[in-house]
């Protein structure tokens, strides 16, 4: 019998066991990711690059080798002896980087698949939305004329620059509002060098851009009306960049990509862990994000028909463990109690400093973080929806990996996170992947005759409409996943504790009932091999639910500690931030119990908010320093630091909760569980003193928990 063997396939989160022998590109294909080739798989096109991955993955439990693929191929040596150019600026070296057609698995692997490589592109849903931004840029331009300097008045150029800059200022600005005078003004030392040779071939007639009232960023010769400046949200999974012009606010291109550093764990701790565990960990996650960005800046720029040296300004927010791998800063003490940053305020550095390839003399300014893993994303979030100045109660959720809570109004807000794990984007569910064309993003069970219904991104409508989705379906995305647990739990196929119920059958199947006995336990088929492009089944297991109730418990249990702390039963609004967020189906999320009960016109998505905030601090510097005094007054609150936490963890596994009411959803709720929900309820007064006082067995029967040892 041949030996099987683990691949992950990143950045796409695919995994699975396939046979020793088997090529990188068949085994991709398999399980349901695409490598382009054009050339027949004869190792002349070069199309299938994908780079072997080497060290110990603890979150995979698998030593990741070059060892463990076949050799290099003559034909491989003989296609990078050709391309020297291409190993020397991309950094790689032939064994770290194979061609998938030709490399063979041997042992457990981890393989990052380039973009150029990607088959199914992966969608990035970080769109920026339309929002109104009062313009007051940093960067600042003003036309300053001089004279020549004279054996008579020999002033030095910089001063003679700054005299004529306060003039300008003045003339520009008006008389009445409190500007620097010339002697207080700086100049970046990467223009200082060039400024003698710019003031002479421009015959003293210049357009100088001030960053923050104070410093001199760049000379131009003559009269330059517009100037450039770039926000930028990094996620754990996607990196989205917007390039904007200071002057009119205008978008001029949005620019967005799987972040690299996936290759190196999927979520915030994993890759802390990576950069502790290995000496050079943490500048190849710098390097890696850097190098993203860098590409996002040049394609933006080349989108809005300028040069990157022309972008004199960026805004980058990012949770606290991708901020601080940005700022080449170790994560470490983020992984340990008391999981202390290395900085809350925010800060400006120059570009050149970070190696980001814009105007060197530019700026790069990064939101300040508020607790150890809320960080400089969430600040943006409040920057872009303004809690702070509201009366009702609102309940931020920036939905991802790890999720971010904010609570509360203008007297007070409250914040935490939470890890809720790669299961709600698609890893860690058997056939989950991420947003791309073939992937499943709605669906539907009938809860008469137990057949499903979906959609799949790159064709209309639904799989019963028409044939066209014949061979299109290759796995599951985040908001299916959510849609296909609460499906199930609504039709009764899966019950409150997420366990399959046994006996039941799809009546209308022509290939049979759907509800079966699998490999791995009980499971339900929502597509049949000839449905898909990979060849085999797509059903959601018992597993892929338990991912889920995992996820979702540690979302709810976050939310109902803030409510909790706050003195709330329930929010007023909840406010879904994020791409994922954007894209679950509110009812069907309040099914399961992800987000605490509420008025479901009161849930809304608002796309990516992180994004949007950071648009606006880059358009309007008062809202960074509004930002700052907001943030100092946040209360933070450690979940781990909770002695409830855990209790009330186990009791949000169930659907929707094992206590807690949900009224604006109850009809959904199958009358077998409403009943025994309901006088869980009464016992339960709904409080955690209820909990506690009905801890015995027979509480325990009652509630029929998710494990007996609860």
């Amino acid at each position: 019998m041949t030996q099987k063997h683990n691949i992950i396939l990143q950045p796409s989160g695919s995994r699975g066991q396939v046979e020793e022998g088997q090529s990188i590109r068949s085994a991709a294909r398999d399980l349901g990711v695409e490598i382009e080739s054009i050339c027949a798989e004869n190792a002349t096109c070069g199309k299938c690059m994908v780079l072997i991955e080497e060290g110990r993955f603890e979150k995979y439990n698998i030593d990741s080798k070059r060892e463990n693929v076949s050799p290099v191929t003559t034909e491989e040596a003989a296609y990078f002896a050709r391309r020297p150019k291409l190993l020397k600026d991309k950094g790689w070296e032939v064994g770290q980087v194979r061609l998938s057609c030709q490399c063979k698995i041997q042992g457990d692997v981890l393989i990052n698949v380039p973009e150029e490589s990607r088959g199914n592109k992966q969608i990035v849903r970080k769109s920026a939305s339309n929002r109104e931004i009062e313009i007051k840029p940093s960067v600042r331009k003003y036309l300053v004329s001089m004279s020549p300097p004279t054996l008579e008045r020999p002033i030095a150029d910089w001063e003679r620059l700054a005299k004529g800059l306060e003039t300008s200022m003045a003339l520009v600005r008006g008389t009445e509002e409190k500007l620097p005078r010339w002697h207080e003004f700086n100049i970046d030392y990467q223009c200082l060098r060039t400024l003698s040779s710019t003031l002479r071939e421009a015959k003293w007639n210049v357009t100088v851009s001030v960053w923050q009232d104070r410093e001199v960023i760049e000379v131009q010769a003559g009269y330059v009306e517009d100037s450039y400046g770039a926000a930028v949200d990094i996620g754990s999974t996607t990196v989205a960049l917007y390039l904007c012009n200071l002057r009119t606010g205008e978008m001029l291109a949005a620019e967005s990509e799987m972040n690299p550093q996936i290759v190196y764990g999927e979520d915030v701790m994993s890759r802390i862990q990576y950069t502790i565990e290995y000496p050079d960990g943490l500048e190849k996650l710098h390097k890696a994000i850097i190098s993203t960005l860098n590409k996002l800046l040049k394609q933006a720029a080349k989108t809005a028909n300028i040069k990157t040296s022309e972008i004199l300004e960026m805004v980058l927010v990012g949770n606290s463990t991708m901020h601080h791998i940005l700022l080449n800063l170790h994560p470490k003490d983020l992984g340990l109690a008391p999981f202390v940053p290395a900085i809350h305020k925010s800060v400006d550095v120059k570009a050149r400093e970070l190696g980001l390839h814009i105007n060197p003399s530019g700026n790069i300014h990064v939101l300040p973080t508020i607790a150890s893993f809320v960080g400089a994303d969430t600040s943006a979030v409040i920057v872009a929806e303004e809690p702070h100045k509201q009366d009702e109660n609102w309940l931020l959720i920036d939905v991802g990996t790890n999720a971010e809570l904010v609570l509360g109004n203008r007297k007070r807000l409250v914040c935490t996170s939470t890890p809720t794990g790669p299961a709600l984007e698609g890893a860690h569910v058997e056939y989950g992947m991420r947003a791309a064309p073939g992937a499943m993003e709605r669906i539907e069970i009938d809860d008469k005759t137990l057949e499903p219904r979906y959609k799949v991104i790159g064709v209309d409508g639904w799989n019963t409409d028409h044939a066209e989705f014949i061979g299109k379906v290759k796995g599951i995305c985040g908001s299916a996943i959510i849609d296909g647990v609460a499906e199930l739990f609504r039709a009764g196929i899966v019950d409150s504790r997420g366990k399959f119920k046994q006996g039941l059958e799809s009546t209308s199947s022509p290939k049979g009932n759907r509800i079966r006995k699998g490999e791995s336990g009980w499971e339900y088929v929502i597509a049949w091999a000839e449905e898909t492009s990979i060849g085999r089944d797509i059903p959601m297991t018992q597993q892929d639910v338990r991912q889920i109730q995992l996820a979702k418990a540690a979302l709810f249990t976050a939310a109902r500690t803030l409510l909790k702390r706050s003195g709330l039963e329930t929010p007023d609004k909840i406010i879904l931030a994020g791409g994922f967020g954007s894209y679950i189906d509110k009812e069907k999320a309040m099914l399961i119990g992800l987000i605490p009960d509420c008025v479901l016109d009161n849930v809304y998505a608002v796309g990516n908010a992180a994004g949007d905030g950071a648009r606006i601090a880059l358009l309007n510097v008062e809202k960074r320093r509004e930002i700052e005094e907001v943030t100092r007054k946040v209360e933070r609150f450690e979940l781990p630091t909770d002695p409830e936490f855990q209790n009330q963890f186990m009791l949000a596994t169930s659907f929707p909760h094992m206590s807690e009411p949900f009224p604006h959803i109850a009809h959904l709720i199958p009358i077998v569980w409403q009943t025994r929900w309901r006088r869980i309820s009464r016992l339960n007064n709904l409080t955690t003193k209820g909990t506690k006082r009905h801890e015995g067995k027979d509480f325990k029967n009652l509630c029929d928990p998710l494990s007996p040892s609860w």
